[in-house]
């Protein structure tokens, strides 16, 4: 029988050794919307994990999860999507873990509702939560896990009102599956499976 790689611990044994972020808003009013995909990445893992993310520490929600074996913290920024590195260095350094080890899950609008793409190091592409987390760490080694939430309809809208707008239901739908390849993709990652993941799961 294939060992289930989301053990169900609500607190491992050892040391932290990934960190794993997914990143939005905090607050009522910007729950579903396209900016907090990273937020809702985050909760399914956490589902999966049998793990609860409700401690109030390092600037944000996080919990201790166990996945594919490895002690991982999950966190969710409290200091909106622009200050998100002050949660994540804050987080980095008390457990000593370099940015290698560290896994964010954010918003793409590059990208279609449904489709993921797994990188290890780069820009921040504009998106302000990494590009506050790079500022603020000075590195860009982070491994990323971009969610596709869809462009503009129209050159008329504004990015902000874009970002800050609801999937419709299809979307949802599509929305829900790349987040479970996105569930699979940290499973994999932790085990130094990059490699694997984005093979199997970037588009």
């Amino acid at each position: 029988m294939l060992k289930n790689p989301f053990a169900k611990t609500a607190e491992p044994a050892g040391s932290v050794e990934y960190l794993i972020v997914g990143l939005g808003n905090p607050g009522g009013k910007y729950e579903g919307t396209r900016h907090n995909a990273g937020f809702m990445a985050l909760d399914y893992i956490a589902e999966k994990a049998g793990a609860s993310v409700d401690r109030i520490k390092f600037k944000g929600l996080s919990g201790f999860a166990s996945i594919s074996g490895k002690k991982v913290l999950l966190l969710k920024p409290s200091t909106y999507m622009n200050l998100s590195g002050q949660s994540v260095t804050e987080a980095m350094n008390f457990y000593k873990l370099p940015p290698e080890n560290v896994i964010i899950l954010f918003d793409d609008i590059s990208l279609e509702p449904g489709h993921i793409r797994i990188r290890l190091k780069g820009s921040d592409g504009g998106q302000n939560g990494m590009k506050n987390i790079i500022y603020l760490s000075g590195k860009d080694t982070f491994a990323r896990i971009k969610i596709g939430t869809g462009a503009k309809p129209s050159p008329q809208w504004d990015l902000a009102d874009w970002v800050l707008s609801k999937f419709t239901e299809q979307e949802k739908k599509a929305l829900n599956e790349a987040i479970d390849h996105a569930n699979s993709s940290v499973a994999l990652m932790v085990e130094d499976k990059a490699a694997e993941a984005m093979n199997k799961y970037n588009s």
